[in-house]
């Protein structure tokens, strides 16, 4: 084929692929088989590969690029991202239409429901109708440039059908089938699989080779028209969806305009029916005022817009079968039920295991091997059985035999007056070993990175390590000895084993495992003990020894955010020889606590936090890290000594607790401002 041929080929080529990813992926609509699609596209990869000279960025074939190499860049957004205020019941609803009604007083009001997908917002940049920039949301203000991954999305057109500048925003969303094929490959890969779809669909579009993305089979529906050189002007939310569908981007078409705010109750109240048979995990509902003159009238707060909100679903319940039920020991000793469940998709999120907590509580249940039961997320985090359905059994189940001795070890089990778990008595039972060491090295404690629970595993194992010091004691030439292990591998270790000997107190204390110390008592105990020192920037380990010998009990028992059960508890640690020495070798194999500068924040130092749901600009982990640097706590629970409940996406039943005991609630926005 001479060059002429060729590029008139090309051009032609282009053309039709882009006419049927329009008519599938924006109408829904399949004139041809998904074969002849990539039969095309085949050709014309062909035709470039022969002739490179006629490729161009708005090609098909380009859609996956080069490997990025380092961070992503931060972009400033022409429009400001703002978040939506939650509203979860429908006197919710009721109380917001009344309050923007006053705002446009004998005015009728107009809503558009649309379904709130499950994914990750974008924002995307076209100029003279090309697709130049992809940008996630952010912290709202700003977010990081992923064009080069969302360009490997379909239904992403990388031409407008009109040669117009916009800014328009959407949804990256991956389906379900995309989902658990998804999975499917992670396993078979030996990864881990991915919790929920937002998370695959995330991790795909942050990834630095575009290749990722492509092959988790992305989709995208677009919702909203930022800064724009349109006119007339768009007059409402349903004009502005028909546009976009009529741009060439892919909208959701489950929208459904209501007259008043009762059609948009009725409306939410179906979803339920539709919720599980749509091919895409949803979280929600976001209602909007139809009218753009409204929204211009009606405004915005410091935080939100007011002509809009994001109905939230209650937790979702589901149903499954109990396959076997298992003991598991913990770091304390602790022997805890665990249920063994047919894997069920919760929440989003896949559902394999879920505890039983204690004897009493399966008993009080009545909980069998081979039951169907109701489990449901607690905190819309922890997987929980609400219920066995006790008419679908059928004879078979079995009753659980709670042991009588430890399942690790063969000790002997006791229950303590007053407490609901049974408890290893045996210090040196390999299962608590297990969990203590494994706790030791975790992030949150002493932050080694590279030993897993599997390496840990094959150290105790192997006897290379039995106690916390072991591990720095551990050489290059154990670890070559050991099967997989290369120079590489081994150094790496070894090196952040070497990085770990310099540790914050508070770290330092809870990676000891002290029995009921978690990361905010101690935190707290670590302040007590400075606060106490005339040269806090000195202290180290012997010190710290010196301290825990002569604190009494009652000095314990008055450190703030300490208090009885968990005093009574480092008294105990502080009284055993066994644990002093250890702190002992510790420090003379070179641990050392490092003091930075105190930060203060006047919005969070002294103030309690909680936080639920899953935040879109950093990690939970990180969230609470933030807190704690600048002189907050953390709080697992809403309580009478909360301050502030951060709310993310998929936020549970602490949102209703918080609202119940008049606890300050901030979404993620608000929350960031406060750092």
């Amino acid at each position: 084929m001479d060059k002429e041929s060729a590029r008139t080929r090309i051009e032609k080529l282009k053309e039709k692929i882009k006419e049927l990813n329009y008519q599938y992926f924006v109408l829904d609509e399949s004139p041809v088989s998904e074969d002849v699609r990539d039969s095309l596209k085949k050709e014309l990869r062909a035709l470039e590969a022969e002739f490179p000279e006629f490729i161009t960025s708005d090609s098909p074939t380009q859609r996956v690029g080069s490997v990025l190499s380092g961070k992503f860049e931060k972009i400033t957004h022409i429009s400001p991202k703002k978040s939506l205020q939650d509203v979860f019941s429908a006197q919710e609803l009721i109380d917001w239409v009344e309050r923007i009604q006053k705002l446009v007083p004998d005015q009728e009001i107009n809503f558009i429901c649309e379904l709130k997908i499950d994914g990750l917002n974008i924002t995307l940049h076209y100029k003279k109708g090309k697709f130049i920039q992809a940008i996630t949301r952010g912290d709202g203000e700003k977010g990081e440039d992923v064009t080069h991954t969302v360009k490997t999305i379909e239904s992403v057109p990388m031409e407008l059908n009109e040669p117009i500048d916009i800014e328009v925003s959407g949804e990256v969303y991956i389906s379900k089938k995309a989902f658990e094929k998804t999975n499917k490959e992670q396993i078979a890969a030996g990864l881990d699989a991915f919790a929920n779809p937002r998370n695959a669909a995330a991790g795909a579009i942050r990834q630095l080779d575009p290749k990722v993305a492509a092959d988790r089979e992305l989709e995208a529906f677009f919702y909203e028209i930022g800064a724009n050189m349109i006119f007339p002007k768009i007059a409402s939310q349903e004009k502005a969806l028909n546009k976009l569908q009529a741009l060439g981007l892919k909208v959701n078409k489950k929208f459904h305009l209501c007259k008043n705010i009762k059609e948009v109750i009725e409306y939410i109240e179906n979803i339920p029916n539709i919720r599980e048979k749509l091919p895409y995990e949803i979280d929600g509902v976001v209602v909007k005022v139809n009218s753009k003159s409204h929204w211009e009238q009606m405004g915005f707060t410091a935080k939100a817009p007011r002509y809009a909100v994001a109905f939230k679903f209650q937790p979702k319940q589901v149903t499954t079968k109990i396959l076997d039920i298992i003991v598991q020991v913990g770091r304390t000793g602790a022997i805890t039920p665990v249920a063994v469940l047919e894997p069920v998709l919760v929440s989003g999120s896949t559902v394999a295991r879920a505890t039983l907590h204690n004897e009493d509580e399966m008993e009080k249940k009545d909980v069998r091997i081979g039951d169907t039961v109701i489990i449901q997320k607690a905190g819309d985090v922890i997987p929980e059985i609400v219920s066995v359905i006790t008419d679908l059994r059928t004879g078979a189940e079995k009753k659980f035999i709670f042991p009588k001795v430890c399942p690790v070890c063969g000790s002997e089990i006791i229950r303590e007056e007053g407490m609901a778990a049974y408890r290893c008595t045996n210090p040196d039972c390999f299962g608590m070993k297990k969990e203590s060491m494994i706790h030791f090295v975790s992030k949150d404690a002493m932050n080694i990175e590279g030993l897993g629970e599997k390496v840990v595993i094959q150290f105790l194992d192997e006897g290379m390590i039995a106690a916390p010091p072991d591990i720095f004691r551990l050489k290059k030439e154990d670890l070559l000895s050991l099967p997989l292990f290369k120079d590489k591998k081994a150094d790496n270790i070894l090196e952040s084993i070497e990085k770990s000997k310099k540790v914050a107190l508070d770290k330092f204390i809870y990676a000891l495992g002290i029995r009921y110390l978690g990361e905010q008592n101690s935190s707290d105990f670590a302040k007590y003990i400075l606060q106490k020192e005339i040269h806090p920037e000195d202290f180290q380990i012997p010190d710290f020894i010196e301290i825990l010998k002569n604190l009494t009990i009652d000095e314990l028992h008055s450190i703030e955010g300490v208090g009885e059960k968990v005093g009574q508890s480092i008294f105990d640690y502080s009284r055993n020889d066994k644990n002093l020495e250890i702190l002992h070798e510790l420090y003379e194999l070179g641990i050392r606590f490092t003091f930075g500068p105190a930060k203060t924040n006047a919005n969070i130092t002294g103030k309690s936090f909680v936080l639920t749901g899953a935040l879109e600009s950093m990690s939970r982990d990180v969230a609470k890290a933030k807190i704690k640097e600048l002189g907050g706590k953390v709080l697992s629970a809403i309580t009478q000594e909360t301050d502030f409940l951060v709310v993310g996406a998929e936020a549970g039943s602490k949102l209703e607790k918080a609202k119940e005991m008049g606890v300050k609630i901030l979404n993620e926005e608000e929350f960031l401002k406060m750092l």
